[in-house]
């Protein structure tokens, strides 16, 4: 697509396949970009860059060395706008060649003055050391006690020459430190200007795009590539405040964007966006192919090395094993609220859009941002398992009716104004029902006691069978000032095998729900509790199966 003279056109890619008019050269155009835009996505991101040319007219080449190495060289578009028109050629990302330094030959002669000076203190070394060798063999070899004429030296002669022998060595000693030292420091200066001097591998990558201006004119291009060392995930906080006698519970919901990027490039005072989009799942489902059923074939023995049978080979393998509010602002205070997000939804994602620019730096760590709020009206109830465990928890339950799904994270949990601890956000589309847990409940009261346990026979003359029956009783005492809404859980043992009868027996209190949220033989028994009310819910069943086996309950995989 072509730029109309005078006019601003988005243009799109178009791969010159036309010859160059002409026999002259495209001339290089050395121009820099600034990161725009990014949108990061759950595995990656999408990074616009701005660049700004003054073109003459003719066929030139924009040379930009400032892209990440770590962008994907297929995923680079340019589109722009010009004053004359303009046309968008190839576009071509490599590393750059390393390049030698500029002033090559200043390092060359300085590593070799310094080369020369380390020489220099090398001949001072084996020149001392000449000395003391010299010195020590004169006190070696040099009579102590006889003059020139046999006649005994006096006894201050005896201890000059130790006193010359002793300056002397100690005099090589200093000079030979002294000299050792200087070269390791310029040992150092040395490696530092061959490490300077060295061919450095490039940091960035070179983008060339090719241009032909009908005039020389001002263009602005913008170019888009994606990269993977980037990610957002999402955070929630959920703080609950469970109301009064005269004030309803209400719950608020905010959605964080936690993001990490080690992209090797800074994204500074950048318009930031976060998307649902997993661009790296592909865009189609997997291909199947045929599952066939056969009789496991039995591989023959195999000989080690050594040409005994390698015991820790396995013979066959399996297949593998599949917050409420914070308190309101004290005398004319203002509370200060963090900026949040505007979300565009379309059918098939949702992208938020963080108001204002952002700075998230390369390698820096996780940037929290706040991308949007609910107050929610939920439905409280407490919810037990006391066959585990006794204790009441306070749960909070709402539809969630929003148009961006509610995406599967971590979530800080507040309950009127204190933290009790962190949970996970299950993920959630609209009209789902989602549901919070806030902590336990110490003002509602559980027991689960025992009434009978008895494992016996069954048969009117003949024994023909084996029984366990067992009986429960729940105690459950509200001890609050308000009715509220309790739910109690409990398992029925499930048999897979016709041999093995379950029975529930009609003691039980009848449950108000069976095989809850799909999980096979767990029944709940819900209702309201008056303030201070006592409730007791009776539990009990039957297993028979045949005397000559046994049985025994396992947890369901």
């Amino acid at each position: 697509m072509r730029l109309i003279a005078n006019a601003f056109l988005t243009t799109s890619l178009v791969v010159l396949t036309a010859a160059v008019a002409g026999e002259a050269r495209a001339a290089d155009i050395d121009a820099r970009s600034a990161v725009d835009a990014v949108t990061v996505y759950p595995d990656g991101a999408s990074v616009t860059r701005v660049i700004t040319l003054d073109l003459p007219a003719g066929e030139n080449s924009a040379v930009l060395r400032d892209f990440p190495l770590t962008l994907d060289p297929s995923s680079l578009r340019v589109e722009g706008e010009a004053g004359a028109r303009l046309t968008i050629g190839a576009i071509d990302a490599k590393p750059p060649r390393a390049a030698p330094p500029v002033n090559l030959p200043e390092l060359d002669k300085r590593i070799e003055a310094l080369k020369d000076e380390r020489t220099n203190l090398q001949g001072a070394i084996d020149a001392a050391n000449a000395r003391r060798k010299f010195a020590e063999r004169f006190a070696d070899a040099s009579p102590a006690g006889i003059g020139d004429k046999g006649e005994a030296r006096p006894v201050a002669e005896w201890r000059a020459a130790f006193a010359a022998v002793g300056e002397e060595i100690a005099s090589a000693d200093a000079a030979i430190r002294d000299a050792q030292r200087k070269q390791r420091e310029l040992d150092r200066e040395i490696a530092r200007l061959e490490q300077d001097r060295a061919q450095k591998p490039p940091s960035k990558l070179e983008v060339r795009i090719e241009l032909a201006a009908a005039a020389a004119t001002k263009a602005t291009l913008r170019v888009t590539y994606a990269v993977r060392n980037a990610r957002w995930t999402p955070l929630y906080d959920a703080r609950l405040d469970t109301g009064a006698k005269d004030r309803k519970p209400t719950l608020e919901l905010v959605r964080r964007a936690e993001i990490t990027q080690s992209t090797g490039e800074d994204w500074s005072n950048v318009a930031l966006s976060v998307s649902t989009v997993r661009t790296a799942r592909g865009g189609s489902a997997p291909e199947l192919g045929s599952l066939i059923v056969q009789y496991p074939q039995v591989p023959r023995p195999q000989a080690s090395a050594s040409g005994a049978l390698d015991s820790n080979r396995p013979l066959l393998r399996g297949a593998p094993a599949p917050a409420s509010r914070v308190a309101e602002a004290l005398e004319e205070r203002y509370r200060a609220d963090e900026q949040q997000a505007t979300a565009d939804v379309s059918g098939f994602q949702v992208v938020f859009r963080i108001p204002g620019r952002v700075s998230v730096g390369a390698s820096e760590g996780a940037k929290s941002l706040r991308v949007s709020t609910a107050i929610i009206a939920p439905d409280l109830s407490v919810r037990a398992a006391p066959v585990k465990d006794p204790t009441a928890f306070l749960e909070a339950s709402f539809k969630q009716n929003e148009d961006a799904p509610l995406l599967a994270g971590r979530v800080s949990i507040y309950r009127d104004g204190v933290f009790v601890g962190r949970g996970q956000m299950a993920a959630a589309a609209k009209d789902e029902t989602v549901r919070l847990g806030f902590g336990a409940d110490d003002k509602i009261k559980i027991e689960r006691t025992v009434l009978k346990r008895n494992e016996g026979s069954a048969g009117l003359i003949v024994t023909t069978s084996k029984t366990d029956e067992r009986a429960f009783k729940t105690t459950v005492r509200n001890g609050h000032d308000f009715p509220i809404r309790v739910a109690i859980e409990d398992q029925l043992p499930v048999s897979e095998n016709e041999e093995i009868q379950v029975e529930m027996l009609p003691s039980t209190t009848a449950p108000t729900a069976s095989n809850i949220r799909d999980r096979r033989g767990v029944l709940e028994w819900a209702f309201e509790a008056k303030a201070g009310e006592v409730r007791d819910i009776n539990f009990a069943w039957r297993i028979r199966w045949p005397k000559d086996k046994g049985v025994v309950m396992v947890p369901a995989g």
